[in-house]
């Protein structure tokens, strides 16, 4: 007689099968979700409280200051949008089939791929409806970002402390 066990989601172990999504991944799922409603009603609030350009307060640090990007991080590829378009479609790819193929099995994981996604889509979106990202969080000498690079980045740091350590956790026990 053969038993028949049912599990939320099957993972690759060589065999080449897909995982299936259960509910183990609803932080991921919820934290990208969030991230991009967060992002893009921050984006919206800045559009519609301040003129390009415009800060508030006009004088002190850290402020609220309208500006937009063409580029990518720290004004890199100016005029680029399509090719940072299609760049950041590869990353949102990546990262869903990073998680989607790999063991996700740890809620820091979870959260940092959540994050990164987000993040990803969020300015993905603003590249694909204005061809530029809107930013608005100044702190001084930092070139000015927004919550999709935010996410993106303590994501990206996430994902470096787990990777890092799950990896001396593995060659410790071996």
């Amino acid at each position: 007689m053969y038993k028949l066990q049912v599990t939320s989601r099957e993972k690759i172990e060589g065999d080449g099968k897909l995982r299936r999504f259960g509910l183990q991944d609803l932080l991921f799922v919820l934290t990208a979700t969030l991230v991009l409603a967060a992002d893009q009603l921050s984006k919206h609030w800045i559009r519609e409280a301040l003129p390009p350009g415009g800060s508030y307060p006009s004088a002190s640090f850290p402020r609220l200051t309208y500006v937009t990007n063409t580029g990518s991080a720290f004004g890199l590829f100016n005029n680029q949008a399509f090719l940072l378009a299609i760049t950041a479609v590869v990353g949102v790819a990546a990262i869903l089939l990073y998680y989607r193929y790999a063991s996700a099995d740890h809620n820091f994981l979870r959260l940092s791929l959540g994050l990164q996604l987000g993040g990803a889509v969020g300015n993905l979106t603003d590249r694909v409806r204005f061809g530029q990202v809107t930013d608005f969080i100044e702190v001084g000498f930092w070139p000015v970002f927004n919550l999709a690079d935010s996410a993106i980045v303590v994501g990206v740091v996430i994902l470096a402390f787990f990777l890092l350590f799950s990896a001396e956790k593995q060659s410790s026990h071996a």
